[in-house]
């Protein structure tokens, strides 16, 4: 039986208040298999990427469950919380954030450092070295190209051997070349550490990588079998 890291129940989230306010998801039931790669799709605003966040610790429900490895998130503290990120939950964002004044080995070994990981240098050059930027240590972000920016983000995510790893358009500030290049690298990394990634994006031939797609369309997931979603990938 396949085990499952990742289980959302009624998930329910309005943003914004008063007249401002916007239900940004709907009453959400996922399940995510350990492993598993998943392409999250849809058109903008049809919250995606709030669902990412969710997944990723970031936001909080308002009303619903979230599991991940079994531990109940929406009952955790802000301090549980962020614990619980830190060790189990790798992120990687379309715009890289990196600290503008912190080389590369530095970004990647700062965040662990915080964490209280052991030898947080040496993790972190082995894992910048993985990325294929062993060469690129002492270097800034603003002295790095974009795919090396992303490529410190990666190490940076990797770094805690995370169960989870959550991508966010990894490609969207990329060049075509250089994009495939990056997502050729989380694929890669996600098989050969077996991790679940969670990857939401644009690029209908990147999602069509996964090994599913789910499709938000108004805050829920639509109906539709993962067969047609793939084929509308292919098309597009």
């Amino acid at each position: 039986m396949t085990e499952n890291i990742i289980e959302l129940k009624q998930a329910d989230l309005t943003l914004g208040s008063a007249a401002a306010s916007v239900h940004v998801l709907k009453q959400i039931d996922l399940q995510v298999a350990k492993g598993e790669a998943v392409g999250i799709v849809g058109p903008s605003g049809s919250g995606k990427s709030t669902l990412l966040m969710v997944l990723a610790g970031l936001e909080r429900l308002d009303a619903g469950e979230i599991h991940i490895a079994g531990q109940p998130l929406h009952s955790f503290s802000e301090d549980a919380l962020a614990d619980f990120r830190g060790r189990n939950i790798g992120i990687v964002f379309q715009s890289f954030h990196l600290i503008a004044n912190m080389t590369a080995l530095e970004n990647v070994a700062v965040p662990l450092e915080l964490a209280n990981v052991p030898n947080a240098f040496d993790l972190a050059r082995q894992e910048l070295v993985a990325v294929g930027l062993g060469e690129r240590l002492n270097h800034y972000p603003g002295q790095l190209s974009g795919g090396e920016q992303q490529r410190v983000a990666i190490a940076r995510a990797l770094a805690p051997s995370p169960l989870v790893l959550i991508a966010d358009e990894p490609t969207g500030n990329l060049d075509t070349e250089t994009g495939r290049q990056i997502a050729d690298l989380l694929f890669a990394k996600q098989a050969e550490r077996g991790m679940t990634m969670l990857l939401v994006t644009h690029d209908n031939s990147l999602a069509a990588r996964c090994s599913r797609q789910i499709r938000v369309r108004s805050g829920e997931i639509a109906s539709e079998p993962a067969e047609a979603t793939s084929r509308e990938a292919v098309r597009a």
